[in-house]
């Protein structure tokens, strides 16, 4: 294993292996489509004849590759069918649960069982549900309604969803069925650089070009919600007039894969701007940037205003208040891997090996999925808040105040004294209010990472350990 953590030579004979496969699949298809048992192949007398060739095999690979992802899409459908059939308790459950919304609409089994998963049939006059030989009911139909509506049910993801039981752990460049929408990074033109694809739900997982998950650290809180039953596992959210609220860019950074490696730029616009991708490919795309506008309040500003140091103007500092209008972005971090291995001075394979050990096997095509460059990281965010007009936050001609400040809840929320965060995030708004105003750009950075990235728990013993040692040089210079 060579030190990027990708085997080398056995990968190299196992694509050798694999192309040899399936040219021998074109040759037999070009065969059969010319009518003939056999092909033979021989020397061409033109480069004319020989792209011809070529264009054939390609589009016969190209047949070949589309036969394979219907059998891996009919496979998992089989599955899953397969999975309820051997699985009598969790059959029962799905047609205990089709029981109790039948009379109400007799077509609900159309949409729930699609034809031929398995033999299902619904006695409207009897209220009496069966699939296959199980049945919902033991003889006695009252106790049986009376124990679905009064017995807790506890329901799996499989559990009329159509989901199989067997989990794909990982995949693999050139896998059956796995087709990842190209994604150019740093592209100047976004249709040409593609969206950011990473949702696992059906319809795209084979289609994903980033690894990870969308919403961060969040991302768990989502798992815990489909794990209830609370959002299906193919939920589309509707981002109908969720459009940005400011007008951000392009900017010639990002055409440059190098300069931009946290973030997507184009983040803010990717369900408008990959719209027609979105329905032709029936892939599932998020925004991981929001943009929108809002009012800041803040005790410590009425005191500025009334100490001089702001001026209420009406546009940026509204009133005797201190209340501020401000532009926020919500921004999830996008990491361009080759990117952040470069700006560490490490190898692209060491930063996949570390982030997939660290975080306990976790994400597994760290390692499988080469070919992927981007990681939605498990991580929190930042927030962008912006005083005055967004255009000038990139106009060199302008001057800036910029405050970048790390999450600190104990005294950005809760004024714990026990560290001055709150102060001097105060005094950077107070500071980018005061530029803005005066014709520049006023900027403040809120990265969701308390203590740099340590964490609370490492912050409070942090504090415990100074407090002592502070204890015990006070006691040794009383004595």
């Amino acid at each position: 294993m060579p030190r990027d953590g990708f085997p080398a030579f056995g990968t190299i004979l196992a694509l050798n292996s694999v192309i040899s496969f399936y040219i021998r699949i074109a040759i037999g298809k070009m065969a059969q489509s010319l009518g003939s048992t056999s092909l033979e192949i021989e020397p061409l007398s033109s480069s004319t004849s020989q792209l011809e060739l070529l264009n054939k095999i390609q589009q016969t690979l190209i047949s070949v590759q589309q036969d394979h992802r219907k059998l891996s899409a009919a496979v998992d459908s089989i599955n899953g069918r397969l999975d309820l059939l051997n699985n009598p308790e969790k059959t029962a459950e799905a047609v205990r649960t089709v029981h109790m919304s039948v009379n109400d609409n007799p077509d609900v089994t159309k949409d729930i069982f699609p034809p031929g998963a398995f033999p299902i049939t619904v006695n409207h006059a009897e209220s009496h549900v069966s699939a296959g030989k199980f049945s919902s009911s033991n003889g006695n139909h009252n106790n049986t309604d009376q124990e679905l509506f009064q017995t807790p049910q506890k329901h799996s993801l499989n559990t009329l969803s159509g989901t199989s039981s067997r989990i794909i752990l990982t995949t693999y460049p050139g896998q059956s069925g796995i087709d990842p929408l190209p994604m150019f990074w740093g592209h100047p033109d976004p249709l040409k650089r593609g969206p950011v694809v990473v949702s696992r739900n059906h319809s795209t997982f084979r289609r994903r070009n980033a690894i990870g998950a969308h919403g961060g650290s969040y991302a768990i809180y989502h798992a815990l919600a489909v794990a209830s039953n609370e959002v299906t596992v193919d939920h589309k959210p509707d981002f109908t007039n969720t459009e940005p609220a400011a007008s951000i860019g392009p900017f010639p950074q990002w055409a440059d894969a190098r300069k931009i490696v946290s973030l997507d730029p184009f983040g803010h616009l990717e369900p408008w701007l990959f719209a027609d991708v979105i329905r032709s490919e029936n892939v599932h795309v998020r925004p991981t940037i929001a943009i929108t506008k809002a009012h800041m309040r803040l005790p410590e500003l009425e005191q500025s205003v009334l100490s001089g140091r702001l001026a209420v103007d009406g546009k940026i500092c509204l009133n005797s208040a201190g209340e501020l209008a401000v532009t926020k972005f919500a921004v999830e971090p996008v990491w361009y891997l080759p990117g952040v291995a470069d700006r560490f001075g490490i190898d692209e394979g060491s930063l996949r090996r570390s982030l997939f050990e660290i975080t306990g096997g976790s994400f597994p095509e760290l390692i499988t999925r080469g070919d992927i460059k981007l990681f939605l990281p498990p991580i929190g965010g930042l927030t962008v808040y912006c005083f005055g007009d967004p255009a000038k936050m990139s106009d060199p001609n302008v001057r800036i105040a910029l405050r970048v400040h790390d999450e600190c809840n104990g005294s950005d929320v809760f004024g714990s004294d026990i560290c001055t965060c709150r102060p001097y995030l105060i005094f950077g708004v107070e500071e980018a209010v005061k530029e803005a105003q005066q014709g520049g750009s006023g900027v403040v950075i809120y990265f969701r990472k308390e203590g740099r990235a340590l964490g609370e728990v490492t912050k409070y013993l942090v504090y415990n350990a100074r407090a002592a040692l502070a204890w015990y040089n006070e006691d040794r210079s009383d004595a």
